[in-house]
């Protein structure tokens, strides 16, 4: 039993005497008395009675007076020993009631003859109940204890003496301990004395003396070094669980398995006792010796062992502690490692890192802050810091270091330029550091960030970010003028059909018109500029573009200047939209011509670029891989350097007023980056400027496209059919259906994608074609023409739009087979709607 633990002692059964001590005992001096006493009574009541047979007066009052006479000693003797009893019996009474035991006298028919208030709280014991069914109820939880406590009463019933100790278990309480002894009264036959005891504090301390003995050999057993003790001849007689696990083995194996010292002993030592670890042996031994593990391990231990003698004189034991070397030896090495790796990161930092005393001296530095500061060792250690940094902020730094090395916080880092050769900005973070100098005073560690080209980054990001959000506005306003300019456009174009030339309000519309174009020319310049026109890409030679341009930039930079161009050989092929790069060139020429003003001699340079590796250049990343350059060169008056950030920004321009709309770098920019390329941009004020233009070389079939046959003038944009046209823009809708109504085209209008769905619902079958718009509330145009496909799938679909026509690529599942972009004139959407419905026949 786990709670449960009992000891019953062998007693012969009670009445059962086993020798005469017991019959001398109960007869006492007092008892003797008595019964003498009771006697002489009787033959005085004889002696009377005698007297009065006899008729001898004498006879029968002597005998009379000495009956009452010893009757009368007798009763006193009597009632003394009652009271005599009655104090005995109180005592004992106290006696038992003052232990601090419970006490417990039941007589042969089980009734209670005596308890004790301590037996009534240990058990809970109330007037009427049995006394043992009290004791049996506090086990009635555990089936164990109650089944011990059960044999304990059937032993003591039997005549003999027990004891049991049992545990108390009540729900939300600790466990109790009680004793329970049951020793039956000789004498008296069935007759019991219990005794029942709380050793709940005895067996806590057992416990508590149990646990501490248990860590203590846990301690030793598992302590950081080895202890073992060997006796005279060499034998393990106790060895820790620490030293067997270094020796690859179990403590029973060295104990128990007959192993000696000198088995564990790589060289074990000659001429020497089998319990010595060393040559020499002694009393006390210390000293760094070898070991061998019955694995085979070696080690290096520090040991230190104290031969104790045994009382004989001749027998004899060790006391012996080990220490094994190899941690502190792998921590040696660790650690002249560690230095050693400090030192070079240290020295081969890429920050520069300084040392400063608490004097403000400059104590160490590495290499990395060397070269920050263009300087030799020699030159600056023992220097001021202060003397390091540029006089119109030496004052600054030396307020913040003395703050920090004062133990305030460092918070932020400081930027600071330092003296050298170059403009040199660096960050500075400054910590307190102690043991700096050879009195191990509290000084500074600095480490140096070189933020020159950071700074330069962060100048070029601002300038994409503004680029790139300049280029969102622009495209957002050209995509809403688009729309605009489509109405003007088209409406311009219904009027011309009713006012032929002559007419008069025939020039003003030309004038609308003209106008309207010319905005559109800009719409587009700025879509370039945003990166969202439409380009019709083909595989072309830079050399043939350039040199079909050749006659006309000869005819735009006038006769005052020098046109050279210088082509490379095996120059590549390059994708790109022939329209806008030669608008590409133009503008650059333009620009050149306009900064020559004087004269002057402009090169074009064609040329293979092959980046190895990633380049930087500018506010640009080129990546690596093969480009056709183009350089612009020119002999001009060159772009200061506060504009060279600016060029590229749309309306930006250093021109007179009407010189000139600032959006002819911009679009050179925009084209050049849609189609994949870079710009780059060198110039010197008064030398000149060079514009450099990277475009991807084409890796494909190396034979370039086929340009499309252009349409004929005066071609038939007539034609027939049904047309649903959805678009949210009343005036774009109403232009383009009365423009295809007069074409000979029946037209419904929609204009949103849910109306032309319950149109085409009613009259999809005599549908031919749907012209929709891409952008529109609720359901837009690519989403209406998958629902149009899954009802039509053969019916052909025209997007307009007045963003680019890759944005469409954006939307899954929608296939962009016609596109016409806004602005269109009349002539644009009937030649394109006839075009597409010519191919579905």
């Amino acid at each position: 039993m786990d709670d449960t633990t009992s000891s019953f002692a062998d007693s012969a059964p009670a009445g059962r005497r086993t020798d005469g001590a017991a019959g001398v005992g109960e007869r006492s001096g007092g008892a003797f008395a008595t019964g003498a006493l009771a006697l002489l009574l009787l033959a005085g009541l004889a002696a009377a009675a005698a007297g009065v047979v006899l008729d001898r007066d004498p006879l029968a009052w002597a005998g009379l007076t000495a009956a009452g006479a010893l009757a009368l000693v007798l009763a006193i003797r009597m009632v003394r020993a009652r009271q005599r009893a009655a104090r005995v019996g109180s005592l004992l009474g106290s006696a038992l009631e003052g232990l601090p035991s419970g006490q417990l006298v039941c007589d042969g028919a089980g009734r209670v003859v005596f308890v004790n208030s301590t037996f009534r709280s240990l058990t809970g014991w109330s007037e009427g109940e049995p006394p043992l069914r009290a004791l049996e109820r506090q086990f009635a939880d555990d089936p164990d204890s109650a089944d011990a406590f059960r044999r304990l009463c059937e032993r003591v019933k039997g005549g003999y003496a027990g004891s049991i100790e049992l545990a108390v278990r009540q729900q939300g309480r600790a466990a109790e301990w009680r004793r329970i002894q049951g020793q039956p009264i000789d004498g008296h036959a069935g007759a019991v004395m219990w005794r029942v005891e709380d050793i709940t504090a005895r067996r806590e301390l057992e416990q508590v003396t149990r646990r501490e003995q248990n860590q203590l050999v846990d301690f030793m057993d598992h302590a950081p070094v080895g202890f073992f003790s060997v006796d005279q001849d060499g034998h393990f007689q106790f060895v820790n669980a620490t030293l067997a696990k270094w020796l690859g083995c179990a403590p029973e194996d060295l104990v128990e398995g007959g192993r000696r010292l000198h088995d564990v002993l790589a060289h074990a030592p000659a001429d020497a006792a089998p319990y010595d670890l060393m040559e020499g042996g002694g009393i006390e031994q210390r000293g760094e010796i070898a070991m061998r593990g019955l694995q085979g391990r070696r080690f290096q231990a520090y040991v230190a062992q104290s031969v104790v003698k045994g009382e004989d004189g001749r027998t004899s034991h060790t006391r012996s502690v080990v220490r094994d070397l190899t941690p502190e030896r792998e921590w040696q090495e660790a650690l002249r490692l560690s230095e050693q790796r400090f030192q070079r990161f240290f020295e081969d930092a890429p920050i520069g890192i300084a040392l400063v005393d608490e004097g403000g001296r400059l104590a160490e530095c590495n290499q990395a802050f060397l070269a920050l500061i263009g300087s030799e060792a020699g030159n600056v250690i023992g220097r001021a810091m202060a003397d390091l940094i540029v006089p119109a902020e030496r004052a600054m730094v030396t307020e913040r270091l003395t703050a920090v090395q004062g133990g305030s916080d460092p918070a932020a880092p400081l930027e600071v330029r330092l003296t050298g050769g170059r403009e040199l900005v660096a960050q500075l973070y400054a910590r307190r550091l102690g043991g700096v100098g050879p009195e191990g005073a509290v000084g500074l560690i600095l480490h140096f960030i070189d933020m020159t080209e950071r700074k330069g980054l962060e100048a070029q990001f601002a300038q994409s970010q503004k680029m790139q959000a300049v280029g969102q506005l622009a495209g957002g306003v050209a995509h809403d003028f688009n729309n605009l300019l489509t109405a003007m456009i088209g409406f311009c174009d219904l009027l011309l059909l009713r006012h032929k030339p002559g007419d008069q309000s025939f020039s003003d519309i030309m004038q609308i018109k003209q106008n309207a174009n010319r905005a559109a020319n800009l719409v587009r310049q700025l879509l370039a500029f945003s990166r969202q026109q439409t380009l019709q890409p083909r595989v072309l030679s830079v050399t043939d573009v350039l040199a079909e341009l050749g006659n006309l930039m000869r005819r735009l930079i006038g006769e005052n200047i020098e046109l050279k161009m210088l082509h490379g050989r095996d120059i590549g092929y390059v994708k790109v939209d022939q329209n806008q790069l030669e608008q590409v060139i133009i503008n650059l020429v333009v620009n050149a011509r306009d900064a020559m003003a004087g004269g002057g001699r402009l090169t074009i340079v064609t040329s293979n670029h092959v980046a190895e590796q990633a380049q930087r250049r500018e506010h640009e990343t080129i990546p690596p891989g093969e480009y056709v350059s183009i350089e612009v060169i020119d002999t001009g008056c060159g772009i200061p350097k506060e504009n060279l950030q600016r060029i590229f920004e749309p309306f930006f321009t250093t021109k007179g007023v009407g010189s000139g709309t600032g959006l002819g770098l911009s679009t050179v920019y925009g084209i050049v980056r849609q189609t994949g390329g870079f710009v780059l941009v060198e110039s010197e004020k008064g030398e000149g400027t060079t514009f450099t233009i990277l475009l991807p070389r084409h890796k494909g079939e190396a034979r370039p496209d086929q340009g499309e046959p252009r349409e004929r003038r005066g071609s038939d944009l007539t034609g027939s059919g049904t047309i649903m046209l959805v678009e949210d823009e009343d005036a774009v809708r109403v232009f383009s259906a009365r423009a295809l109504r007069n074409k000979g085209y029946q037209v419904l209008e929609a204009k949103n994608g849910e109306a032309a769905l319950q149109q085409i619902g009613t009259d999809g079958n005599r549908i031919d074609l749907l012209i929709t718009d891409v952008v529109m509330p609720q359901m837009d145009g690519p989403t209406l023409a998958r629902h149009v496909r899954q009802m039509r799938p053969e019916m052909r679909v025209i997007f307009i739009s007045g963003y680019a026509e890759d944005r469409l690529g954006e939307i899954d599942g929608v296939e962009v087979a016609h596109f016409l972009p806004k602005p269109f004139s009349l002539k644009q959407l009937a030649s394109k709607v006839k075009e597409v419905i010519r191919e579905g026949k």
